[in-house]
């Protein structure tokens, strides 16, 4: 498990710079010259950038080595966050985003299959787990402190600090990391089949409602706050701890759990459980949601792991595709949460009610997880009655 190590730290810094511009929102307005909704667009076209870079790649490039792929994504995410640091104005800023975000998008979909890759079976849902852990202390110990930075020297000096982080992922991928063996091509066909596959798409599709939810909340989290609870848009940065704190325990426990119980199912549908009450408290709780902000941010990480997890088992002839395709549907739904929060907010949406929004959201996605489970578990009895065996347990654990 040495080896995935190298990967998480790779992960650490794109969960930095992913989430570190929730925090950084007011100040980028204010240097800028710009509105606060303006600005959150550039974590919707980083996310944008990710979505579809993440599965594109990860199909055209199939037969190339992943370790290639991935030290040429980290090069390109670092280009990006330095584009972005020097960004005289929002038009350039935006642009180093779109950067940014496709070099992430690429690194994120080929960590978690490399992690995959590099585990013994019994242990994928712990790889897994360490890949999206390091997303998730990106954003506990890097998101807070890249605030603190921003309060005493400024925004740029936070991005630069990505960059830098970036460079040092790099040169230790290229040192340590192994080389793994290529997926074999995956003909376009292949491709669309995993993008069209009925048992792949209502994964994905629980996938994408549960980050609209999540991370779509999370980019604006300083006003939703501000309007809720008195708690000053650049004094948030206690509860993006809270939040992130919660995201680490999450990602690290989700693995061991879905090693030792297979329980998949169960584990979805408790998490999403869990998602829609703690985002619905948050206006009712104002300054004292540190709670709900550490049950919010455990959910929302832990909830992709038996996702892709469920993925790897369904389809693992085309795991990488499947993957990708997850990934992109997570960040493709927090450029449509960030983007559709931000202009509901310029629209003169009270942002106190952006939080019942997202778990109205959340709802819609658990709905669809059970309606898909009771369809296929009514198919798997039909088969178990025709076959005389039970279907119920093997469809748990996948």
């Amino acid at each position: 498990m040495r080896k995935i190590w190298l990967l998480m730290l790779g992960a650490f810094t794109l969960g930095l710079d992913a989430y570190v511009m929730a925090g950084l929102l007011p100040s980028v307005a204010d240097d800028l010259g710009t509105t606060v909704s303006l600005a959150g667009q550039m974590v919707t076209v980083f996310t944008l950038a990710y979505a579809v870079s993440a599965p594109l790649v990860a199909g055209l490039m199939s037969g190339v080595r992943p370790r290639a792929l991935l030290i040429a994504a980290l090069a390109v995410f670092a280009l990006g966050n330095a584009l972005t640091a020097l960004a005289p104005n929002v038009g350039v800023l935006l642009g180093a985003r779109v950067v940014a975000g496709a070099g992430a998008g690429v690194y994120s979909a080929l960590s978690t299959a490399t992690a995959a890759a590099l585990a013994p079976g019994e242990r994928r849902g712990r790889a897994l787990a360490l890949v999206m852990g390091g997303m998730s202390t990106g954003t506990v110990l890097g998101v807070p402190l890249g605030v603190l930075l921003a309060e005493q020297t400024g925004w740029r000096a936070t991005m630069w600090v990505v960059t830098g982080l970036g460079l040092v992922a790099l040169v230790g991928l290229a040192a340590g990391l192994p080389e793994v063996p290529a997926d074999p091509p995956v003909p376009a066909r292949a491709r669309l089949a995993a993008v069209t596959d009925r048992a792949v798409l209502p994964i994905v599709g629980v996938s994408f409602l549960g980050a609209v939810a999540s991370l779509g909340l999370y980019t604006y989290l300083a006003p939703v706050l501000a309007a809720s609870g008195g708690v000053s848009e650049h004094g948030v940065a206690p509860y993006l701890w809270a939040w992130g704190i919660g995201g680490v325990l999450g990602s690290v426990l989700a693995g061991p759990l879905v090693d030792r119980t297979g329980k998949v199912l169960t584990l979805v549908t408790a998490l999403l459980v869990v998602l829609v009450v703690s985002e619905g408290s948050l206006p009712l709780l104002g300054a004292a949601a540190f709670p709900a902000l550490v049950v919010w941010g455990a959910a929302g990480w832990a909830f992709q792991v038996p996702q892709q997890h469920r993925l790897l088992a369904l389809r693992a002839e085309r795991g990488t595709v499947a993957l990708a395709l997850n990934n992109s549907a997570l960040y493709l739904g927090s450029a449509v949460g960030s983007g559709a929060a931000g202009l509901a907010l310029s629209a003169g949406l009270a942002p106190e009610r952006l939080p019942w929004a997202a778990a109205a959201v959340a709802g819609a996605g658990l709905v669809l997880h059970l309606a898909v489970a009771v369809r296929r578990s009514r198919r798997d009895g039909r088969c178990r009655d025709a076959a005389g065996v039970s279907t119920l347990g093997t469809y748990e654990h996948s």
